[in-house]
């Protein structure tokens, strides 16, 4: 198939080349040309344009850091629009807002072409090793048509409902994880303020009932060894989803109290110029307001890591 891919940064650039090695002739774009180098010579053509891409095309994917770009890319003067004709496929794998995606969706339903939001969830890893879910909103026959497709980004394409599910979806999982770090940044630093060696009480929580389910392995490749660089999801990008996540909280109506108190501190943390950072840098703060600092030797948490690899641990998962 003749796919285009248009967004080859953190995600994309791992999506883009797994749609080549599944043998899709790929057409790609990005702002920076030099970021398409590797897989221009794995065959990929180029465009100037997402127009271009969208004509040369019958699928396109973008994978962009957030609604302003997804918006310019569909919908600008040398956009998808521009491009699509009635009857390609468009797949949105950006988080996004809910109620752009609808927007877009109208837009483009009315010139006979498909829209879909398909969210993916992995990290740049499981966009490298393929094991990424995409929650996916929109005509479920055009799903189901484009699952080989999609089942060459990602090992768990997932139907969630009409259009903009996928996107509810992801806000959903990503604000959970936010909020989630907010309280680990908050209980382990009491911990270390009570006089606990860190090793020692992330070593302890991981036998009780939430540590068996990994609530505390979110801990070991940044908060613990202290190192925030280079990031896995830069904090930049954190804040946009869980902004994303609130609105979409004061859109319907419900309080997102919790989600609120993780946003401040995201956005604390984002005026510190900490934005290109690894996102679990906000939990820095709380060891400031305690004054404590945490540190454990990598060397020690993988040490602790491999005793599990034996027979497996009851309630894991």
């Amino acid at each position: 198939m003749k796919i285009g891919f248009i967004g080859l940064g953190t995600m994309g650039r791992h999506m883009a080349s797994n749609l080549i090695k599944a043998g899709h002739e790929l057409v790609v774009h990005d702002v920076r040309r030099e970021a398409a180098a590797s897989h221009r010579q794995a065959g990929a053509g180029w465009a100037d344009t997402p127009r271009e891409v969208a004509e040369a095309t019958e699928v396109v994917f973008t994978s962009l850091p957030g609604p302003p770009e997804v918006e310019t890319v569909a919908l600008g003067e040398q956009g998808l629009l521009a491009g699509l004709a009635a009857g390609k496929v468009y797949f949105d794998l950006t988080t996004n807002a809910p109620a752009l995606v609808r927007r877009i969706h109208g837009v483009f339903k009315a010139r006979g072409i498909h829209m879909l939001d398909a969210p993916v969830s992995g990290g740049p890893r499981g966009a490298e090793t393929r094991r990424l879910a995409l929650w996916v909103g929109g005509d479920e026959a055009v799903f189901e048509r484009h699952r080989p497709v999609l089942q060459a980004i990602g090992d768990q394409p997932y139907y969630v409902g009409p259009i903009g599910a996928g996107s509810v979806a992801k806000l959903v999982h990503n604000c959970a994880g936010y909020v989630i770090q907010t309280a680990l940044a908050e209980v382990f630093t009491l911990g270390a303020k009570a006089g606990v060696d860190p090793l020692a009480l992330w070593k302890a929580v991981r036998q009780g009932a939430a540590g068996r389910r990994r609530t505390f392995d979110g801990l070991v490749d940044q908060f613990l060894p202290g190192r925030f660089e280079p990031a896995a999801f830069t904090l930049r990008l954190a804040h946009k989803d869980v902004t994303l996540a609130t609105a979409l909280g004061r859109e319907h109506k419900v309080p997102m109290r919790l989600a609120n108190l993780a946003l401040e501190e995201l956005t604390e943390a984002l005026n510190r110029g900490w934005g290109e950072r690894d996102s679990r840098v906000a939990m820095l703060l709380q060891e400031e307001r305690a004054g404590v600092e945490i540190r454990v030797p990598e060397v020690a948490i993988r040490q602790v890591i491999e005793l599990d690899k034996g027979p497996e641990r009851a309630g894991g998962g």
